[in-house]
């Protein structure tokens, strides 16, 4: 039988002195399905959502194995506060709206 080679995705994984945090596009997040388990310890930009190193990094990255994807982290690593923290709060209603429909 053969083997199934298992698919890596990369992401940059972002460390200040206190915290670290994993670069995820939000388009990502929604193709996973877990972009409303994410907490407001996470931050986004733009098309990007940071996830936080301890719980939310560690459901993308549960999510990814469940799939059959491993992950690697590229790592950036700064001595000051990272800017990152001045981004706004993960709020997946903002993001993504409500999910609710309406007529």
């Amino acid at each position: 039988m053969k083997a199934t080679k298992k698919k890596t995705r990369t992401f940059n994984y972002y460390q200040d002195p206190a915290h670290g945090w994993v670069k995820v596009k939000n388009s990502l997040l929604k193709k996973l399905g877990i972009e409303r388990e994410i907490s407001a310890y996470s931050f986004t930009r733009g098309d990007y959502s940071y996830l936080e190193e301890d719980m939310d990094a560690s459901l993308l990255d549960k999510t990814l194995n469940e799939k059959n994807i491993g992950t690697k982290y590229k790592q950036f690593h700064t001595n000051k506060s990272s800017k990152i923290r001045n981004y706004k709060s993960y709020c997946a209603r903002e993001i993504f709206g409500t999910g609710l429909l309406t007529n």
